[in-house]
């Protein structure tokens, strides 16, 4: 085959245009610090990248749900901690105003603290977390303890007797419960529960004639209830932390990687660019020795 002048500057342009393509690619990874900056650059490498991402997103997700999880049953636990307070004082005054050394005033101002106790506890059955109270159940818009909408005269009570499990998700197949059911803490013998010890205290206090003596089983009642639910929701807050610990190692080594398929070797890469750069430099010194002067000074 007979080698033409054209033949020569077509090959010289076309393997120019070939380094440059090349010189490109290692520009673009030394400015972005990627190995890969569309699908078709190595389709393989992108279809892992998108995988890596998606799972760290679903991490990402798990944990602010683990999170806000933990974060109401703290805020539950704190509250059947304080149940259990106002329960040990209520139980303190009822051995003080059983003693019968208290005279009528002494009883009364027994019963007014125990009725100023049993307020707070409403307080306390109306906890809430951004604006959802916790002994709700699912209803976590309705204050579970109040007035009888149906009756403006009624006084306020526990009336919520939703039973449904508020759960989140912390994992692919892993969910979590983070609810207490308010029926089962303040409402637990569905008679009054606790709301209905302490008002029975504040009546046998203002009227010992129609009093009865079993007040202090019931608040121990009451209270070894209490340290039952508190106990199950701490084992469940034990997962939670776990949940959320594994979660953190998952995204740790996930991170690792995406990092091993996406990130480019710095070192690496400039010294092929460099390598890159000399072959480019050969090529156009090879070329102003064989193409015509014009045509080589118009490359260079």
């Amino acid at each position: 085959m007979r080698v033409t002048q054209n033949m020569l500057n077509h090959n010289l342009i076309f393997n120019l245009e070939r380094s440059n393509r090349t010189m490109e690619k290692y520009q673009e990874q030394v400015s972005t610090g990627k190995k890969v900056s569309r699908p078709s650059d190595d389709p393989i490498t992108a279809v892992r990248s998108m995988y890596y991402r998606s799972t760290l997103n679903d991490i990402e997700q798990f944990k602010r749900n683990a999170d806000e999880g933990l974060s109401w049953m703290t805020t539950t636990d704190e509250a059947l901690g304080e149940v259990t307070s106002v329960l040990q004082r209520v139980r303190e005054l009822t051995i003080q105003g059983l003693n019968g050394t208290n005279d009528e005033s002494g009883r009364n101002a027994i019963a007014e603290e125990i009725d100023q106790l049993k307020a707070h506890l409403g307080e306390i059955a109306n906890s809430s977390i951004g604006g959802k109270y916790v002994f709700a159940g699912t209803d976590v818009k309705t204050a579970p303890y109040r007035d009888d909408p149906a009756n403006s005269n009624s006084s306020k009570e526990f009336r919520n007797n939703n039973e449904e499990i508020l759960e989140l998700q912390v994992g692919p197949n892993n969910s979590v419960p983070i609810n207490v059911f308010g029926k089962d803490i303040f409402n637990n013998d569905g008679n009054g529960g606790i709301f209905k010890v302490l008002s029975d205290i504040v009546s046998n206090f203002k009227n010992p004639a129609a009093g009865s003596s079993d007040h202090l089983d019931q608040l121990d009642s009451q209270m070894d209830n209490i340290l039952g639910q508190r106990s199950e929701l701490g084992a469940r807050m034990n997962r939670m932390e776990l949940s959320i610990s594994r979660l953190e190692g998952l995204e740790v080594s996930t991170t690792s990687l995406l990092s091993k398929e996406e990130d480019v070797d710095i070192a690496r890469v400039i010294i092929d660019l460099k390598a890159q750069e000399n072959v480019q430099r050969a090529a156009l010194s090879v070329g102003a020795k064989i193409i015509q002067p014009s045509l080589v000074d118009f490359l260079r």
